[in-house]
C-alpha cells in the first residue's frame, strides 16, 4: 500500500457552478483522503457530472474553491503539470473512432506522463515498460496488440484502467464507468477497481447510480441534489428517509438489483 493515508487528496468548499443561467451546484464542500472511495449519488439532473466537471477545470465555476494534491484549481481551470498528471478520468463511454489503427498497447502508451530519462532512448526503453506493467495489472496484457475498435465492453474498461496505471496516479474520477456492461464484467470491473485501490492508495470518486454497488463497494457518500444533502458512510446516507430527500418518494427505483 502507498503511504499516504490519511492525507487529503482534494477538497472542495463552497462550490457553486452554473450551466448556462441554470443553477448547477450549489455551495458543495467535501474532502477526499487518500484510500478512499466515495460516490456521488443523487437523481438524473441532480448536478452529479457538473460536480466531477468542475472539480476537473472542465467547467468553470462561479464561486468556491477547490484544490488537488495541495494545489489550489485556479478559476482558468489551470493545475500545474506534475498535479494533473496525477488525476486520471474515466468517462462513462470512451469517444473514439473506431476505424483509427490504434493498438491497445499505443492507446495505454499515451497516458504516459512527460520526459523524465533524459536520453530519448531511455524515454522510449522506460514507456514501453511502464506500457507492458500497466497492462499486466489490469489483467489485460493479452490484449496489448488488439485493436482499440476491436475490444468488448469490458475488455475497454480494463484497458482505460491500464490507461490510468501507466503514470503513477493519486485520485481517480469516473463517470458511470461501467455503463453498458453485464453484470459479470461489472463485477470483475470493481473487484479490479478495489484491488487496484487497496495496492496503490488512490483516492477514487464516482458517480453512480447503482445503490447496490454503492452499498458494497464504497466507504462515503455524497447525496447530490443540487446541494449537498448528506455526506457520510453507506450506513448513513443511504437509509430510506435520506433517500427520499434526495430522489423523492419514489426513490426505490434507482436501486439496481444484479
Amino acid at each position: 500500500m502507498t503511504s499516504h493515508l490519511g492525507e487529503v487528496v482534494l477538497w472542495v468548499e463552497g462550490l457553486t457552478v452554473y450551466r448556462g443561467s441554470q443553477l448547477a451546484v450549489q455551495n458543495v464542500s467535501f474532502a477526499l483522503e487518500a484510500g478512499s472511495h466515495t460516490a456521488i449519488v443523487g437523481p438524473n439532473g441532480a448536478g452529479k457530472s457538473t460536480l466531477v466537471q468542475a472539480i476537473l477545470g472542465i467547467l468553470p465555476r462561479q464561486c468556491g474553491s477547490i484544490g488537488i494534491l495541495g494545489e489550489p484549481l485556479r478559476l482558468s481551470g489551470y493545475l500545474p503539470q506534475k498535479v494533473r498528471q496525477q488525476i486520471a478520468y474515466v468517462p462513462q463511454r470512451l469517444q473514439f473512432n473506431p476505424a483509427i489503427p490504434l493498438t491497445v498497447a499505443e492507446f495505454v502508451a499515451l497516458g504516459w506522463g512527460s520526459l523524465r530519462p533524459r536520453w530519448p532512448w531511455q524515454q522510449q526503453a522506460a514507456r514501453q515498460e511502464a506500457v507492458q506493467k500497466a497492462l499486466q495489472r489490469a489483467e489485460a496484457l493479452h490484449l496489448a496488440s488488439k485493436l482499440l475498435g476491436q475490444l468488448s465492453g469490458g475488455e475497454l474498461k480494463r484497458v482505460l484502467l491500464a490507461y490510468c496505471l501507466v503514470w503513477p496516479r493519486r485520485l481517480l474520477v469516473l463517470d458511470e464507468a461501467p455503463a453498458g456492461l453485464d453484470s459479470p464484467s461489472e463485477g470483475e470491473f470493481y473487484r479490479l477497481l478495489e484491488e487496484l485501490r487497496r495496492s496503490l492508495g488512490w483516492a477514487i470518486l464516482q458517480v453512480s447510480h447503482d445503490l447496490e454497488m454503492v452499498s458494497r463497494h464504497c466507504d462515503r457518500v455524497l447525496c447530490l441534489n443540487r446541494s449537498l444533502i448528506c455526506q457520510g458512510s453507506p450506513s448513513v446516507t443511504l437509509l430510506p428517509e435520506v433517500l427520499s430527500q434526495v430522489y423523492g418518494p419514489e426513490f426505490a427505483r434507482y436501486i439496481h438489483h444484479h
